[in-house]
Formats: structure tokens, C-alpha cells, sequence
């Protein structure tokens, strides 16, 4: 199946915002040999900072094969950055409306189409106090139990140094530079779950394996311990989301 083109869109993106991340920021990236070629897969990445999906997303693009986010459908409705999320193909989450499944059937369909889909199955930014992954939202186990598609895990850090989670102030901590540190791992080994119906035991048996792989490649980025159990967050319904990782796992759990 061909790879899906980056198109005018992708790359007016890629003006706008590689010369703000090159100059102000150093990289440090590996695995990319990692990212398939051809067809369509999923990644998986944690998320620690406002600015890491713009770190991952410089990342990628630099392999040839753009994402699909999911994100709230506010941010498509009009303005500069409506066009930019129309116009790069990013797949809109309708959140508690009947159209609340459109984007995980979106998500299906761009994977069997040959795309990639980036999930953040944390759903939110970590509350681990030690900005370790959480537990995670089922929507990506789903998706590669009903596509079979590979799940590449992807492992992010250094962000959260220039725009820490939660901060009081959203001010930019430029300098001194900071490194922006993105890993791909190999695809999750998913193999014994082919076949499998897809019930509420072994979604959560596969996004777990999922998460352990994206814990793990942070662990050997950071040269730390990972936790013994992972932070469960409950989300509050009146909480405010963020809007970078609004996605169709809390559609289908």
C-alpha cells in the first residue's frame, strides 16, 4: 500500500514551526529506522508537556510519514489553526455527541488506508509526579486489534524543562537550550491477541503491554527506574482538557 503524501499543509506546518524548534532547541533523536516505510501503523507516545507534540510531530515528519491526531473538533472550526488541522488531515473528536465514535472509526480507516495514527493513551498530560507514563485508554489497542496494524511505542523527554505540566506561568523556558529527546521503539509484540475478541480483559492486556513499552524506552532515555505500579488517573468531568490530546479512547472505554 503507498505511503500517504505530506502534502502542501503538512509542509506549511513544517515552515511555520522546524525553524522555531531548530533554533531554540537541541535534538537528540533515535529509532527512527523504527517507523515503517509503507502501510499503515500506529504510534503510541507519552506526553509530559504542551510542547512535546510539537517535538514528536518534528520528529516524524523528518521520517517521511506524517501522523493523524486526534483533537478536539473546536480547534478545526474556523482561524488559522482550523485550516491547518483540516488541511494536514487530522481527525476531530466530537467529545459526549452522537458523533463521539466518528473518530475512532476515522482512525480505522486511515490506518487500513495506510496512514499513520498517533494515539496519546494517557489521554492527558501525566499526573505521575515523576512525569512517568500513566495508565492507559484503550483506543489504540482497539485499533490494532480491529486493523492488525504495527503499534511503534514512542518515548519523549526534555519538553517539560522548557514548558513544565501545570505550570502556573505557560512562559517558554528557552535558555539555556534545551534537548528534546524523541525515541522509537520496535513495533509492540501484539502477535497473541490476533483473533482475539475484542473484550474489556484483553484491551486492557495489550494497552498494558503498551504502556511497558513506551515506559520502558523512557526509563533507558532517563537511566531511571520506572515506578512499581503506574499512576491511575481519574479525570474530573468538569476538568480541563488538553486540547493537544483529546482523542477517541474516551470514546470506546
Amino acid at each position: 500500500m503507498p505511503r500517504r503524501r505530506i502534502g502542501f499543509w503538512y509542509r506549511l506546518a513544517a515552515c511555520v514551526v522546524k525553524p522555531f524548534l531548530l533554533l531554540f532547541f537541541k535534538r537528540d533523536w533515535r529509532g527512527m529506522h523504527h517507523i515503517p516505510a509503507q502501510g499503515g501503523f500506529i504510534t503510541v507516545v507519552n506526553h509530559n508537556s504542551y510542547l512535546d507534540p510539537l517535538s514528536y510531530a518534528h520528529f516524524q515528519y523528518n521520517t517521511g510519514r506524517v501522523p493523524r491526531f486526534l483533537a478536539k473538533e473546536s480547534l478545526f472550526r474556523k482561524g488559522p489553526v482550523g485550516a491547518m488541522m483540516r488541511g494536514t488531515g487530522q481527525i476531530p473528536v466530537y467529545r459526549e455527541t452522537s458523533d463521539a465514535a466518528g473518530a475512532f472509526r476515522a482512525a480505522v480507516e486511515a490506518v487500513n488506508r495506510g496512514e499513520c495514527v498517533a494515539f496519546y493513551p494517557e489521554g492527558t498530560l501525566t499526573r505521575d509526579p515523576g512525569l512517568w507514563p500513566m495508565e492507559g485508554k484503550t483506543g489504540a489497542a482497539r485499533v490494532a486489534l480491529l486493523t492488525g496494524a504495527p503499534v511503534i511505542p514512542v518515548a519523549q523527554w526534555g519538553a517539560h524543562e522548557a514548558m513544565p505540566p501545570y505550570a502556573t506561568s505557560k512562559r517558554l523556558r528557552l535558555f539555556p537550550r534545551k534537548t528534546l529527546t524523541v525515541v522509537a521503539g520496535p513495533p509492540v509484540d501484539l502477535s497473541e491477541y490476533q483473533g482475539v475478541e475484542p473484550n474489556t480483559e484483553v484491551l486492557r492486556e495489550m494497552t498494558d503491554k503498551i504502556m511497558d513499552a513506551i515506559t520502558a524506552l523512557l526509563a533507558d532515555v532517563r537511566d531511571e527506574e520506572p515506578p512499581a505500579t503506574r499512576h491511575v488517573h481519574h479525570r474530573a468531568r468538569t476538568e480541563r482538557r488538553d486540547p493537544s490530546t483529546a482523542s477517541a479512547e474516551e470514546t470506546t472505554e
